[in-house]
């Protein structure tokens, strides 16, 4: 990406009404340079190989390798783009944040909409291939989140604990909190490395905001942020464990 901020934009999609819109839109933004496009993973691997790329505009619903698969594809290379996704479905988001997708996109697209992706896109990944840069991006995922019809990437980091509804999972943050469709159990399983631990059936929290683990009558509470949170007699041991190890490895740094 140069200084300027300009970009070197593919868009993939196997819809050519579809692609045709997306390039538009894409073309008249004064911060895309260069627009390539491709109809399948196949010619976008070509496109690729032959020239540099800052940020892919990938569908993920397409035939052969489909746009998940390509993006694991690009992750691997020495110096991957930016991947934002272009979908009518939602049902890819937890697989998009996972691959440290920059943005999650909805069809029909809307030229404000792609205005905002691209100014993600140069506003996170000044330098998409640098590798401090990358390491950002795979400590600290973003998560996508429906706010009133549009799409927003939310920083794992800002997720106080999260609370199971059902199939959704309910993240609450510092200011508020946000609905996504995922399963408590999968982020539990998904997060364990970043410091979240399962206290109780339905709540799932970071090990390290929590401020004390109380005895209320006849269990356990943690408190985060002043709210108490229920520990389940399951759960109790191995989050006293936890807990002193973590208080160890503090007092040992």
């Amino acid at each position: 990406m140069s200084a300027t901020g300009f970009l070197r934009v593919l868009a993939v999609d196997d819809e050519p009404p579809a692609l045709d819109e997306l390039a538009y839109h894409l073309r008249a933004d004064p911060r895309v340079a260069r627009l390539h496009t491709a109809g399948d993973a196949t010619e976008a691997l070509r496109l690729l190989r032959d020239g540099d790329v800052d940020v892919v505009f990938l569908d993920i619903r397409m035939p052969g390798l489909d746009g998940m698969e390509l993006a694991r594809v690009l992750r691997r290379f020495a110096r991957p783009p930016a991947i934002v996704f272009v979908t009518a479905y939602d049902d890819g988001a937890v697989d998009a944040f996972d691959l440290g997708a920059t943005d999650y996109v909805r069809k029909p697209v809307r030229a404000e909409r792609l205005a905002e992706s691209l100014r993600r896109v140069i506003g996170s990944r000044v330098v998409p291939s640098h590798p401090a840069a990358l390491a950002r991006a795979e400590e600290d995922p973003t998560i996508p989140i429906e706010l009133a019809g549009t799409t927003r990437m939310l920083p794992r980091s800002a997720v106080r604990w999260v609370e199971a509804q059902g199939d959704y999972a309910r993240l609450h943050t510092a200011d508020g909190s946000h609905l996504v469709r995922v399963s408590l159990a999968t982020l539990a399983e998904r997060w364990a490395d970043a410091g979240f631990v399962r206290i109780h059936r339905s709540y799932l929290v970071q090990l390290k905001l929590i401020a004390e683990l109380r005895l209320v009558n006849s269990g356990y509470v943690v408190v985060i942020d002043g709210t108490e949170l229920p520990v389940s007699r399951r759960h109790t041991r191995e989050l006293k464990d936890k807990l002193v190890r973590a208080a160890k490895q503090d007092w040992n740094r």
